[in-house]
């Protein structure tokens, strides 16, 4: 066939999350056994020390999970973010769009089985994290390479690895910053960005992580004009991790005589147990005690306008390879 005739696989790369109780522990368990973003002791008792960490923190974990309806959203809701890529990718070129998880089903070798057995070796890596970091995308995208180089198959892989500023991303934050603060009915609120903290040591190396969130925000104030903090949720482990913390901002935000929050997850496209229950349930409660009122601005999750801006960024990699005219 010639090049622009040729079909074209995407992958949404994203992180997983245990569908139910019984994953959960494995679900760990693969997370903390990824040298790449943690160190574990020496690297032949990484795996032993990392089913020690997981069957500790199961027990808590399951009952977060538990609180949002026994497992992750997030494999269904990218499952569904990918129909709609895929349904909107229709009038650009000959796409199919699948999903590969990094620590849980569907890893990167079942997908990509599944397009080496419909003949597709073109593939297109998609982030589903807007600000790249090695323990995220640089994980996920390593994993697809390290994956694909055991097939007698001659995958040719591009990736996008980050688009902290692409417009339509950015449109629909703005919007939902401005429907969230309409719903206050008030002036008088303080705009909070939340992202998922990662160690001061990442940053120190040269992770791009940080910086990728400020151009977020700087991008997004430009439209509304509305100035907001950054702080950082999710943290786990005794390293230094980035700071304030969310619980922490909260807590000051309060001795200032703040009463009214929005917060924003700003890492976040998906719903998952960080923004369901760590925002919508812990930090909701935390702020009540704090005399705030807590609300949270919706996530992207299957928006039309966000899924127009995944398919641009799919068209220009597809066009820059010369895939597709």
């Amino acid at each position: 066939m010639s090049g622009s005739q040729q079909p074209v696989g995407v992958i949404l790369l994203n992180l997983g999350g245990p569908e139910k109780p019984a994953d959960v522990a494995p679900f760990l368990y693969n997370l903390f056994s990824d040298r790449k973003i943690i160190r574990l002791g020496p690297s032949f008792l990484q795996k032993p020390i990392a089913w020690m960490i997981a069957r500790r923190r199961a027990p808590k974990s399951r009952k977060n999970y538990e609180l949002i309806g026994g497992g992750s959203p997030l494999n269904s809701i990218t499952a569904s973010q990918g129909k709609a890529l895929e349904e909107q990718l229709a009038s650009a070129g000959n796409f199919t769009v699948d999903m590969a998880m990094r620590y849980w089903r569907p890893f990167a070798g079942k997908t990509l089985q599944k397009f080496a057995d419909r003949g597709i070796s073109r593939i297109i890596g998609l982030t589903l994290y807007p600000h790249y970091s090695k323990a995220t995308t640089g994980s996920s995208i390593e994993d697809l390479h390290e994956t694909a180089a055991g097939f007698n198959v001659p995958f040719e892989i591009t990736e996008i690895r980050d688009w902290p500023e692409q417009e339509d991303y950015i449109a629909c934050l703005a919007g939902n910053i401005q429907k969230g603060l309409e719903a206050f009915n008030s002036s008088d609120v303080q705009l909070v960005y939340s992202a998922h903290s990662l160690p001061v040591t990442f940053i120190e190396e040269g992770d791009p992580y940080l910086d990728h969130i400020n151009r977020t925000i700087q991008a997004l104030e430009k439209v509304t004009g509305v100035a907001g903090k950054l702080c950082f949720q999710s943290r786990s482990g005794p390293v230094e991790w980035l700071s304030p913390s969310t619980p922490d901002t909260l807590a000051s935000l309060s001795g200032e005589g703040c009463r009214k929050v929005l917060m924003v997850p700003i890492s976040f496209v998906s719903d998952h147990v960080e923004t369901l229950c760590e925002i919508d349930i812990e930090y909701k409660e935390l702020a009540e005690g704090l005399g705030i009122e807590l609300k949270r601005t919706e996530s992207l999750n299957i928006m039309p306008e966000f899924i127009t801006g995944l398919k641009k960024l799919v068209v220009e990699a597809a066009r820059q390879k010369g895939w597709i005219g």
